[in-house]
């Protein structure tokens, strides 16, 4: 097969070029942004911008919140997921494949959308105080403000925060405990119980075998479970400008867009939050994920679960139970809302009205209706791209042997570049698809060509973000894509391949008609998500969409939450068709790939 190398590694360059623009491109123009000292002159090299970030106490309390929410909701989640994940693995009882199913439900809404029903539950005169005057624990006419601006002190004039950033925390981790369950769940399955059976031998105790023998062999996959969830909450746009919380980076950023084509300052608080992402995730992996240990040897002993009977079965299932009900409250909240009649939820346990006429307001409405058919375009068109390009991607990292000693460098290069999104937060890449829209504009007043092509640009005059917004999904939902063809091209024997070729099959007929097929199925399964996370969408969608003719979904239902009268109410309607279109996706991924949902959220 040495003369197929060529071709192979054509594809594999033609691969990185590919990513260095759509991936690489916009981080390096923003990160350029930041420390050029006047526009367009890329000799005029300074740090003031950076340093400036730093002598405005806004931006520092920003960096700070951000911090906060991202370390409060990553230990939150680990907490909720851990045990969780312990249970599921040492014990085996009725309803157990259930209630591991329902555990994933929390996915199939974004926090950002979750706010509206947490809003309505736990706001000032929400569904909670309701509950709690009615069991006489409050007086009814003076409510707590639990997601108020008010301040929380740990340490009164030394350590003081916005009480909203803990309904930011808990309706973060209440999304996001599933990423780590996933990661450590697949740690845990492929733990040797030999080892932690001859730890009991010798008489060590069931806290001690954990921390001696279980922890240290699953750290890496809690850190990469924890990695995704510090990352993701720590540039967290939707979420917090839903709480109305402003000072945090994320939202700071969002509004400092309109200042990109005159200061450098959003492409220095964007090079800062991204650096402070970077520094958090290299220094956890020296510290925590640094020094894993690993199975010298293949599990000797297949794992055995303890069969449960009542009441035993019931204790195990409560933890499950339990966490499902509370993260599914955003949910119910939502579903809530978008059935009540405007202004009929308001100091009360449930809406004292119910319609429906807020889902068909939320096909009809001008704004909603031409939303959803804008996500519809635009997912359908990055999972087409994801699908292609994963499959290229996939079939050059999967099969590295086919490219000789240098190919295989380069793939293990190219794998890694793949899996850069998981990484690099959402919003620095939205950010990143604007200065590249600034550049393209620069380039053509240069040039004397005037303005550019209104596809080109995401500020100008007359914007069409149609194509930065389709890139930008896909860019972001490709790793999903990619491993999971990965997983799949794995199982597939390459003699099969070799087969076929030496038949006289051409390779595109070889992909077509053996690899594609037998593949099929992961194929989907990544297609499903990349489609269904790409038609929800937060970062990419509130910032390179400023105009309403081009409104996907999220953006919609946050211009829509805005507007006073039955907004809310159609936000809530078009958040619930969301959930029902990512819920289906998202059981038909896990049936497609199984025990491997959870290499797909691994940085």
């Amino acid at each position: 097969m040495t003369h197929r190398n060529p071709m192979r590694l054509f594809l594999l360059l033609a691969s990185f070029a590919i990513l260095a623009v759509f991936l690489v491109w916009p981080i390096v123009l923003t990160v350029r942004g930041a420390f050029v000292d006047g526009q367009g002159d890329a000799s005029a090299f300074t740090l003031r911008h950076i340093a400036g970030v730093f002598r405005e106490p806004v931006l520092i309390d920003g960096l700070v919140n951000s911090f906060i929410i991202a370390l409060l909701t990553t230990a939150l989640s680990l907490a909720i997921a851990t045990p969780l994940a312990l249970i599921a693995r040492r014990y085996d009882f009725f309803g157990k494949t259930l209630l591991n199913g329902l555990l994933l439900m929390p996915l199939i809404l974004p926090p950002f959308v979750g706010a509206i029903g947490m809003r309505q539950v736990l706001g000032r005169y929400g569904a909670f105080n309701a509950l709690l005057g009615e069991w006489g624990w409050i007086d009814p006419s003076q409510p707590i403000d639990w997601l108020g601006g008010g301040t929380w002190s740990i340490l009164p004039g030394i350590f003081e925060f916005d009480s909203r950033i803990l309904g930011v925390v808990l309706l973060e981790a209440l999304h996001l405990y599933p990423i780590v369950y996933l990661n450590v769940a697949a740690a845990l399955a492929n733990l040797d119980p030999a080892l932690e059976q001859a730890a009991e031998n010798l008489g060590a105790s069931r806290r001690r075998r954990f921390w001696k023998i279980t922890f240290p062999l699953i750290r890496p996959g809690v850190f990469a479970g924890c990695t995704i969830v510090f990352i993701w909450s720590f540039t967290e746009l939707g979420t917090p400008l839903m709480f109305d919380l402003t000072r945090v980076t994320p939202v700071q950023v969002f509004w400092g867009i309109q200042e990109m084509e005159t200061s450098a300052r959003p492409y220095a608080l964007v090079v800062v939050m991204l650096a402070f992402a970077l520094l958090f995730y290299f220094g956890g992996k020296v510290f925590f994920g640094g020094r894993a240990y690993t199975a010298t040897t293949r599990a000797s002993v297949a794992a055995v679960t303890k069969k449960l009977r009542l009441p035993g079965a019931l204790l195990a299932a409560m933890p499950f139970v339990l966490v499902t009900a509370l993260a599914v409250l955003p949910h119910l909240g939502v579903i809530f809302t978008s059935f009540a009649e405007a202004g009929s939820w308001y100091r009360s346990m449930w809406p004292s009205e119910w319609t429906g006429e807020h889902y068909s307001a939320a096909l009809t409405h001008n704004l909603a209706a031409d939303s959803i058919r804008n996500s519809l375009l635009y997912a359908l068109g990055a999972m087409a791209l994801d699908i292609v390009l994963g499959l290229l991607l996939a079939t050059l990292i999967a099969r590295p042997q086919l490219l000789g000693r240098i190919g295989r460098w380069l793939a293990k290069g190219l794998d890694a570049l793949a899996m850069l999104p998981l990484a690099v937060p959402g919003l620095v890449m939205a950010f990143g698809y604007v200065a590249i829209s600034i550049q393209i504009d620069q380039w053509f007043g240069s040039g004397g060509g005037g303005e550019p092509p209104g596809w080109l640009q995401v500020l100008g005059q007359d914007p069409n973000p149609v194509l930065f917004l389709v890139i930008a999904y896909a860019v972001r939902r490709l790793p999903y894509v990619v491993r999971s063809a990965v997983a799949g091209l794995e199982q597939t024997p390459l003699e099969l391949e070799e087969a076929a070729l030496v038949l006289g099959a051409s390779r595109w007929r070889m992909m077509r008609k053996v690899v594609a097929p037998l593949i099929l199925a992961n194929l989907i399964a990544g297609g499903l998500l990349a489609f269904s996370f790409a038609m929800l969408e937060v970062s990419d969608s509130l910032i390179l969409a400023q105009t309403a003719e081009h409104y996907p979904i999220t953006k919609a239902i946050y211009e829509l939450f805005e507007r006073l009268g039955d907004g809310p109410y159609i936000a809530s309607a078009m958040g619930v068709w969301g959930m029902a279109l990512l819920a289906l996706t998202l059981i038909g991924a896990t049936m497609m790939l199984g025990k491997k949902m959870g290499l797909l959220f691994r940085v």
